[in-house]
């Protein structure tokens, strides 16, 4: 009964508003606002500071800034190895696997199509038919930023307007096509293992999605808009392990590849924990461009 009052609720709010509503909440700089709502977020989800760069969370100078707050620099290893993939950020597994005819799996006997995830341009969406995705979860505890799990050069950014459902466990199981039905930015990397679908996807109350090259995602129409193309002067390279993003507040990010391309851990089982840097998958040793 509590998770159906839920699911209704998020399809009777005005999601957008709420969400405009929080970030205006969320950026704000007056000093007793914003210390009232980092301390009760603080208590409410028992964060641990040690990691941070700034280890009091007051010293912040907007909710936002300790949301999305950096991390000491010894905080967090990334595995160099040619043939790891590492996570892009901490969180737990949603899915992880196979994309069966370009099917991606959402939750126990609900998908959605990898198309309709990417933007709706098959071009986009037909290398990674047959390849592999996993889905990470990020909840509201958890470092916020994310980085790059391989070496690549973005070929397209691209913004897709949409519902801002939870994208909890709960809600991913009852509501369906969640992933490709939400507002998200879908980049698409070039890597020496061919493309990589980095897709990050808003949720209800996320204030907004950041790239390290454009600033925040905020489209002033609801349309999908491409936000960079390769034909861009300057191309945008970034290494492993580099920040190419972040949210504000918890949310999602997908990955994609083309087949035989990589093989999972196989530690990698839904609702298994993630950490920025760690190997989550083995690239093949005949799927090298170079």
């Amino acid at each position: 009964m509590k998770d159906t009052l839920f699911i209704l609720f998020q399809h009777l709010v005005p999601q957008h508003l709420l969400s405009r509503i929080v970030g205006r909440i969320a950026s704000c700089r007056t000093r007793w606002i914003k210390n009232l709502f980092i301390r009760r977020f603080h208590h409410h989800y028992q964060i641990d500071m040690s990691e941070a760069a700034e280890e009091n969370p007051t010293a912040y100078p907007s909710f936002n800034a300790f949301f999305t707050r950096a991390l000491k620099p010894d905080a967090r290893s990334i595995d160099n190895m040619e043939d790891a993939l590492v996570s892009p950020c901490d969180g737990v597994v949603s899915q992880a696997g196979p994309l069966h005819h370009g099917r991606v799996i959402q939750a126990k006997g609900r998908g959605y199509s990898l198309t309709t995830l990417l933007g709706g341009e098959m071009a986009r969406s037909e290398p990674f038919i047959n390849g592999s995705f996993a889905t990470l979860y990020l909840s509201p505890r958890d470092y916020h930023r994310v980085h790059m799990p391989v070496d690549g050069t973005l070929r397209e950014a691209i913004y897709i307007p949409g519902d801002l459902f939870s994208v909890n466990s709960t809600t991913a199981a009852n509501v369906d096509n969640l992933f490709a039905r939400n507002e998200r930015l879908v980049t698409i990397f070039d890597t020496d293992r061919g493309p990589m679908a980095m897709v990050l996807v808003g949720a209800m109350i996320v204030a907004g999605i950041e790239t390290v090259w454009s600033g925040q995602v905020a489209p002033r129409n609801r349309e999908p808009q491409h936000l960079y193309s390769r034909s861009a002067p300057k191309p945008i390279h970034l290494k492993k392990g580099e920040e190419m993003g972040r949210f504000y507040l918890g949310s999602t990010v997908i990955l994609a590849f083309g087949p035989q391309v990589m093989e999972w851990e196989q530690s990698l089982q839904p609702q298994s924990k993630v950490t920025l840097g760690r190997r989550i998958g083995t690239f093949n040793s005949s799927s090298s461009t170079q």
